[in-house]
């Protein structure tokens, strides 16, 4: 049997009595970080009696043919990441496929989420969200993906790193509006706990100080009938359109307006090239 078992994402005391029992009696603990499940295991008096094993993206294709063998040859795997659930921003979804292809039972431990945990802390609405996962590193592919979410109605969630913060807020703030509602939740359950609720134009004054530890960024979703923030301050809609067609389909800009620009060609070439009719008889 396969366990994907979530990990406390601060407070070693949320662990639940299941995953206790569960990294106790395991023959394999796939592991995100070794070191850092020895100290979670050190932190809930836990002895691991089976082997442990690194799990993470480097090396998580690799690791597949042996994990899934151990488990076709009856062993209890039990997969556990840094924090939280496996395969939520985390490696773990190629074992959970593997395991299920060869017909493996897989069941999970429930545990404490950064993104769900974020969303109750928001203040903002939470009965539709989509979790975005980290944003692009990269400033153009970033604001086309943002371009491509300003309409979007459901509250938005994302991971993102301390030193990317402030430039990622910023691009929120251009691509949604600087008066989209946010909260910038810090540190979720560990002593320096944080959570800043705001605009998203103050909240990027506020990060270019410089901000530290895990951070869950939930942005709330554009007002029902809002046309995107380049149109709405006078921007060229035809831009927003492409860059949200360029990012929803993970294609260079450019791309999508030579493939525009030649579909009329075609289409003007085609008329061009069809016979008139013939006007019809006088009375």
């Amino acid at each position: 049997m396969l366990v994907v078992a979530g990990t406390p994402i601060g407070d070693p005391a949320d662990a639940s009595p299941r995953l206790r029992a569960e990294l106790t009696g395991a023959d394999v603990v796939a592991a995100e970080d070794t070191r850092r499940t020895r100290r979670l295991a050190d932190d809930l008096g836990v002895t691991m009696r089976g082997r442990l094993v690194s799990y993470y993206d480097a090396v998580e294709r690799r690791r597949l043919p042996e994990l899934v063998a151990a488990l076709e040859a009856g062993q209890r795997v039990v997969l556990v990441t840094d924090a939280g659930m496996p395969s939520v921003s985390d490696p773990g979804y190629r074992l959970v496929a593997a395991a299920v292809a060869a017909g493996i039972t897989v069941t999970a431990v429930p545990g404490p989420s950064a993104v769900l945990t974020a969303l109750a802390l928001s203040a903002l609405p939470v009965d539709r969200f989509a979790f975005e996962g980290f944003p692009p590193r990269r400033p153009g592919e970033r604001a086309r993906t943002l371009a491509a979410l300003a309409a979007d109605p459901r509250t938005l969630v994302f991971f993102e790193a301390p030193h990317r913060i402030a430039d990622t807020l910023a691009a929120m703030a251009e691509a949604f509006g600087a008066d989209r509602p946010a909260a910038v939740c810090r540190e979720l359950t560990k002593t320096y706990e944080e959570v800043r609720r705001g605009p998203l134009g103050a909240l990027a004054e506020w990060a270019a100080q410089g901000l530290r530890g895990e951070i869950t960024v939930v942005v709330q979703g554009a007002p029902a009938g809002s046309a995107p923030v380049a149109t709405a301050e006078g921007g060229d809609p035809r831009k927003a359109a492409l860059a949200a067609v360029a990012a929803a389909y993970g294609l260079d800009r450019k791309a999508v307006y030579d493939a525009i620009v030649a579909a009329k060609r075609a289409s003007a070439s085609a008329a061009a090239d069809t016979p008139e009719s013939p006007p019809p008889p006088r009375p």
